[in-house]
């Protein structure tokens, strides 16, 4: 393809895009310095970093571990080994287990679902240990099953001994780490990551409210969990979504409650302000259609594997520029899920991402008398 062409091509390409009315863009600050230890702020659908410090550091998580616990029991359900009625024995283990509590009471029997309702809104220790045990016998057995889910999302700094995060030496994650279950948590059980926006929760006569600050401050926000503990300090996993961008922070090792909420809610606001996130392109968009030689078919619709979502700077969108790279000749046989070219975005000669080209269907070698002749063709090129 010639320089022309392309350059007409890819302006085209730019125009599926709904594109921004805005045309100027104010630069973009650093971002906020935070309090804490460690802190993340990505975006959901993208997965794009907008502030971070110490993400990759090993820090304690407090009862920020009980986004994996109740991830691990969501799959449980998922798979059909636990229901949400079923009725779970509450030991003396669950019953003494220190620190925020749902009050249950021992060699009682509650419902799998008020107990989780019960981590997640109320932070109940006594509630997570009884959900272990329930699902894996002991809650040794089933934190090795919380680190089997945590290697399978990639967290690959994170190690569980309990599910309710009290302290232990050999138990740790980092904020990159908890990004990775608390986006999972969203995007594949969001029939039970409602609850972590209930405000309160009244059971056995004692109503408790969630701690997570930001549900009262910031209608945006519909979710996830606090934590806290001496050495942990005061952390909080916060999830808002403003119009169709969804933004997760995390914020460790605060000196108190307000604090993890006002240095949670700096990062949101930081985010939402100066970046918006667009789908350019769909799995399985025409994106574009090219000669195929020596094939049944002629022509091949090329696709993305994947939806392509951007993260950018605000008021940035026309700026965006698209370029493809496709292979010269296409020669029949074709799988589908070929690989055929590239597809780059880039920004102010900045690539944003490069994703591959690939065959939306399977084309196989035409006639002999088909092949000849595109030979010939080819030859004569």
């Amino acid at each position: 393809m010639s320089s022309a062409r392309f350059w007409i091509f890819a302006q085209a390409l730019l125009l599926i895009i709904p594109l921004s009315l805005a045309q100027a863009a104010a630069p973009i600050p650093a971002p906020p310095k935070i309090a804490g230890t460690g802190h993340l702020l990505i975006d959901f659908e993208s997965n794009t970093v907008l502030a971070k410090h110490k993400a990759d550091q090993r820090l304690e998580p407090a009862s920020i571990t009980k986004i994996m616990t109740a991830y691990t029991i969501f799959r449980e359900i998922k798979e059909g080994n636990i229901k949400l009625d079923d009725e779970v024995l509450i030991s003396k283990k669950a019953w003494r287990t220190p620190g925020s509590r749902m009050f249950v009471e021992v060699n009682k029997k509650i419902p799998l679902e008020l107990l989780l309702k019960g981590m997640i809104i109320q932070s109940g220790n006594d509630a997570s240990v009884a959900l272990a045990e329930h699902v894996a016998g002991n809650e040794e057995t089933f934190a090795a099953l919380m680190n089997t889910h945590a290697a399978r999302l990639g967290m690959k700094s994170t190690h569980f001994v309990n599910s309710t995060g009290l302290p232990d030496p050999d138990h740790y994650t980092t904020p990159n780490d908890i990004a990775k279950v608390a986006a999972a948590t969203i995007r594949e059980f969001p029939e039970f990551y409602a609850w972590y926006a209930q405000k309160s929760m009244l059971f056995n006569k004692i109503k408790q409210h969630n701690r997570n600050k930001l549900l009262w401050r910031d209608e945006s926000v519909d979710g996830m969990k606090t934590g806290h503990t001496k050495a942990a300090g005061y952390c909080l996993v916060a999830s808002a979504k403003r119009k169709d961008m969804r933004l997760i922070a995390i914020v460790m090792g605060t000196k108190s409650e307000q604090a993890r909420a006002k240095e949670t809610q700096t990062l949101l606001n930081y985010g939402f302000r100066f970046f918006e996130t667009h789908h350019l392109y769909k799995t399985g968009e025409t994106l574009k259609e090219v000669k195929v030689w020596k094939g049944a078919k002629q022509q091949l619709a090329l696709v993305l594997e994947k939806d392509l979502v951007l993260t950018i700077p605000r008021r940035q969108y026309k700026k965006l520029s698209a370029k493809m790279d496709i292979k010269s000749q296409i020669i029949a046989p074709i799988k589908k899920g070929q690989v055929i070219g590239t597809l780059s975005i880039s920004l102010h000669d900045k690539r944003l991402a490069e994703v591959p080209l690939v065959a939306l269907k399977q084309i196989d070698s035409g006639s002999l008398w088909q092949q000849a002749k595109d030979s010939a063709l080819l030859w004569l090129e």
